[in-house]
């Protein structure tokens, strides 16, 4: 993702963008219960999702032959490159990048090939377009009644009130995290257990259930508490 930033800002938004069937590129696993209903046909990579997103095709190669000419490059790069490096007693990985600025363009030149047609189909990105909120790895992940939520092993206390059991992380390239709910960003800190909720125990007061002094029940009892002896004449 940080190389295609890179490469978006340079040249622009492709119309299409050809690659392996890495689980990079391609996600191996299959659809949830959820995703079926939702109607999503294929499961997609973090990197399918987010060139769905910003409207470019992504073509999977399905044959070594459809990837000749890169495999041919990396090839390339393996042996011919070393040894041009070797001759300009290039040593660290400075002097490597530093002698790429050069290397490149007469590599290009030499054996790059000129396309049939040189119309450049590149789209500029809109300005409103949030690249970084896009090209990031996105996790969703169930909220707790507690308002905390977990991920990689870190807990996370949610200070806002969320409309959703679900809320939604942003891992972008700077290294920063955002969470969000129905795409509203919400603050959050790491804390360290989930916070103990205090039970209060409800006392509940009893009301007295004895008749009352001239309730006719008690009209039938002795003092003593037992039944009065009923008197039947001769």
């Amino acid at each position: 993702m940080d190389s295609y930033k890179r490469y978006m800002k340079k040249y622009g938004l492709p119309l299409s963008v050809y690659l392996a069937r890495h689980t990079t590129y391609k996600s191996p696993r299959k659809l949830t219960p959820e995703e079926e209903l939702q109607g999503i046909s294929k499961p997609l990579s973090q990197f399918e999702r987010a060139l769905g997103e910003l409207a470019v095709q992504v073509i999977h190669a399905y044959s070594p032959q459809a990837k000749g000419r890169v495999e041919r490059l990396f090839g390339t790069f393996q042996d011919r490159l070393i040894k041009e490096m070797r001759l300009k007693s290039v040593k660290t990985k400075a002097e490597a990048n530093k002698f790429l600025g050069t290397y490149l363009p007469v590599f290009n030149r030499k054996y790059g090939v000129v396309a049939a047609d040189l119309s450049d189909v590149h789209r500029k990105p809109s300005a409103d377009l949030d690249i970084d909120s896009i090209l990031c790895i996105r996790t969703e992940r169930l909220l707790k009644k507690d308002n905390t939520v977990a991920l990689n092993g870190k807990l996370y206390l949610i200070d806002n009130k969320c409309t959703t059991k679900k809320v939604m992380f942003e891992q972008r390239l700077n290294g920063s995290l955002h969470i969000l709910n129905n795409r509203v960003r919400l603050t959050y800190k790491v804390i360290a257990a989930r916070p103990k909720i205090s039970e209060k125990k409800t006392v509940h007061s009893r009301k007295s259930t004895a008749p009352a002094k001239d309730h006719p029940w008690r009209q039938s009892i002795n003092p003593k508490g037992l039944p009065k002896k009923k008197i039947i004449p001769d």
